[in-house]
Order: C-alpha cells, then sequence, then structure tokens
C-alpha cells in the first residue's frame, strides 16, 4: 500500500466513510468526526505512520487536506 491508501484507510476505517467523500471531509462535517473521532483519528495516523504529532499540529488538523500537508512535517508525502 501507497502512503496515499494508508492516509485514506485511516479516514475510512475510522469515520465509515467511502473513498469519494475524502477530498472534502472536514472536521465536524460528520457525526464521526466529533473531539473523540479526531482523536482516534490522530492515533491511527500516528500508529500507520509511526510519528508522533504536536499539539498544535493536531489542533490544526481540521481536514482530510489540511493533513496532508501536516503529515509534510513529519517526512510523510502523501502523494495523490
Amino acid at each position: 500500500m501507497s502512503a496515499f491508501d494508508d492516509y485514506n484507510k485511516v479516514f475510512i476505517d475510522v469515520f465509515s466513510v467511502s473513498e469519494n467523500m475524502l477530498a472534502d471531509l472536514k472536521y465536524q462535517d460528520i457525526t464521526a468526526w466529533d473531539s473523540v473521532g479526531h482523536m482516534t483519528m490522530i492515533a491511527a495516523i500516528e500508529d500507520t505512520f509511526d510519528i508522533m504529532m504536536e499539539t498544535d499540529d493536531i489542533i490544526e488538523f481540521s481536514s482530510w487536506k489540511a493533513g496532508i500537508e501536516i503529515l509534510k512535517k513529519y517526512d510523510v508525502e502523501i502523494q495523490e
């Protein structure tokens, strides 16, 4: 699996959404992406990419697209 596939799988598994919803997905757009869902998703991303995100990045991780940019700080390149 590519990093892109792994990234998408986290969102699909944690939020039970389809892949075609991901590009426009934002925090609180769906019921599952509440504060608890957010932390579950962050933990899954940290596990998937073997990173530990800083608090500011966790707070700024407000959408699927924003996450791609944030992960670059951790040398995780998500190529669409």
